[in-house]
Formats: C-alpha cells, structure tokens, sequence
C-alpha cells in the first residue's frame, strides 16, 4: 500500500456539520472550524439546515417546510462556498425504504425525498446519504426494498444526483455492509452506490455494546470472531468495486462503562443506535474498535474518495462534550484522520 502521505494527499477530507457543535451552534462557526482545520468538504446535516432555517425565520421551521428550507438553502450554499468548501452530501435520509403499499409512511417517504431532492438542488450537491431504514414496520423483501430505492435513485437522476446508501448497523433488515451492496445490485443503477463507514462496519460485526466484553460473544471466542471479521473484510475488499464506494464515513467508538440494555429504549431506538449518538469519537483516539482494518479493506479495493469524518462524540460516559473549542476538536478530528491513514499504510 502507499506511504500515508501518499495516500493522505490522495485522498479528500471531509467533516459532517452534525459532528462539531450542537443543532443551536451557528453554522458558520461549525463552517469556520471545519475549514480551519484543512477540512475540503462537509457532509450538510439536515438539522443543522433546519437549525439555520429557524433563525432566519424567527420561528421554528417544520422538517417538511420545504419552501422555508429551500429559501434559506442559496444562503447555506454561499457560507459553504466562503468558506472554500464543498458541498458533498446532504444526510441522513432515513426510514425511506420498505413501507407497505398504500401505507402512510410510503406516501410521507416518497414526499419527503421529493422535498430533500428540492434542497439539493437550492443547496448546490449532488448527493443524498439515505440510511438502511431502521423503521419495525418495514417490510423485509431485500427486492422490495431494493425496488423502492430504484425508484428514489430515477427521482434522483433526472437531477443528475446520486444516492449513497449506508448500513446502519441497528437496522432491521440490512444492518450489514453485505446487505446494502446485495440491495444496490438489486437496484442495478449508474447512480446509486455504498456509503461505507467504519463505526457500522466494526460496530456491527464485531462489537456488540450489550456484553460487558464490548464484544459479539456468540461468535466462539476473541479468536473467531476476528477471523470471521477479517473474513468479511477481506470479502469486501474483493467484490466491491471502487466506484461504487461513494464515500467512507470514519469515526470509532468507547466501550460502554456498563452495557446498554438489549432492549429498545425511548423512541424504539436499538441498542447500537443509541451507542452510536453519542460514544462515537475520531478514530485511533480513545475507541476500542478496529477501524484500521476496516480503512484497509476499503482502500484495497482502490477506493481514493472522499473521507469524512462522522462523529457524535460525547465522551467516555456519553455525557460530557460542551464544544468550547471547536475548533481545536476539529484540528484533533484532522490529526486522527492523519493516524488513521498512518497506521492503514502499514503492512
């Protein structure tokens, strides 16, 4: 593989507006420490656009006010632009796959994406994350949902826009790397491919926040398990090609002090989603996770695209980041991507 200054001036670096900050910090603070860090790109989290919405207005601005959020959204694109950044994905579309036919959520999914689609394009990007939907109600037919997300992948091409489409690993149906590239072959469009992540990846085949080992104990043992990780990765790096891979989103994750509870908690939200808002940190920086391996796999497959760090970082205890210093955090959140490809350098 390349020295990691190689593959670091390689590759370009990104950083989600939802992981700096809270949804009330300005975004051109989260704008301006991003950027300071030598950050090229943003991932525009849609409650950071509802946020700035809000205060443009004076008044709380509606998720499904697409005329409100497209009115701001020019605005959005000029602090991007000043700021020398570039627009790379609007995220997280989520729970838009697999709703019965004739059913209420179908008709809310599909008028949601035709208002998300309007933002795109007042916003100035080309790409939409949509999260493997973690909703109970969705039906389980890897080819239905494959074919409701051919039909939001035409909505999107007659804008030229694409979808990256990620497993989340509490999902209810594709929670696994396998499962969504399955999905996008079932899908069977130019425009339509992985949004990978190393949280997901690792989160969800090998770390289980239940166990007070952090581990999946059901796998046989430490040894096993890390053979049938490598095995998987190793899968990936061989069957998925780089164009695909629309982007690989980093981030590691504490083990919980005391593990979570296995049930669904407030909201029906599982265990590995509740982990993820709020114990995931930059990588190589305090996370058990092994998101080197899983940065390996992907580069294997000759993928040199955008990088973007997505964390939601609330400390060891999940309880105690207060964002004084943003951009310091941000200036940490480049030297870890500067580890990551450091340690995904070496042999």
């Amino acid at each position: 593989m390349a020295s990691s200054q190689a593959l670091f001036d390689s590759i370009p670096t990104c950083y989600a507006t939802v992981s700096i900050g809270t949804p009330d910090t300005p975004l051109d603070q989260k704008l301006e420490a991003i950027a300071a860090a030598g950050f090229q790109g943003i991932e525009l989290g849609f409650p950071d656009l509802l946020s700035f919405a809000s205060k443009r207005q004076n008044q709380e601005v509606q998720a499904q006010d697409f005329d409100s959020l497209c009115h701001v959204a020019p605005e959005v694109k000029q602090l991007v632009e000043k700021k020398g950044l570039k627009l790379v994905m609007l995220q997280p579309f989520s729970n838009f796959e697999g709703w019965p036919e004739g059913s209420d959520g179908r008709e809310d999914a599909f008028r949601r994406a035709k208002g998300w689609i309007r933002i795109m394009e007042a916003v100035g990007t080309d790409m939409l994350q949509v999260g493997s939907t973690d909703s109970p109600h969705a039906l389980g037919n890897l080819d239905s949902l494959a074919a409701d997300l051919r039909q939001l992948a035409d909505l999107l091409a007659a804008k030229n826009f694409r979808l990256a489409y990620e497993n989340w690993c509490w999902a209810t149906h594709a929670p696994d790397w396998k499962d969504v590239w399955e999905i996008v072959q079932k899908v069977d469009r130019p425009n339509v491919g992985l949004c990978l992540d190393t949280f997901q990846t690792a989160g969800g085949e090998w770390a289980d926040p239940t166990t007070a080992s952090g581990l999946i104990e059901r796998a046989g043992g430490r040894e096993a398990l890390q053979s049938q990780f490598m095995t998987s990765l190793d899968i990936m790096s061989r069957t998925i090609p780089s164009e695909k891979i629309y982007i690989l989103q980093i981030s590691d994750a504490y083990k919980p002090s005391t593990p979570l509870d296995a049930k669904p908690g407030d909201g029906g939200l599982r265990p590995r989603g509740r982990w993820s808002s709020c114990l995931r940190p930059v990588p190589v920086d305090g996370g058990y996770l092994p998101v080197v391996d899983v940065t390996k796999a992907v580069l294997r497959t000759g993928f040199r695209g955008w990088f973007s760090m997505e964390v939601f970082d609330a400390g060891p205890e999940g309880s105690d980041q207060d964002w004084k210093d943003m951009k310091a955090y941000a200036k940490k959140a480049m030297a870890s991507h500067k580890r990551l490809l450091e340690e995904a350098a070496k042999s």
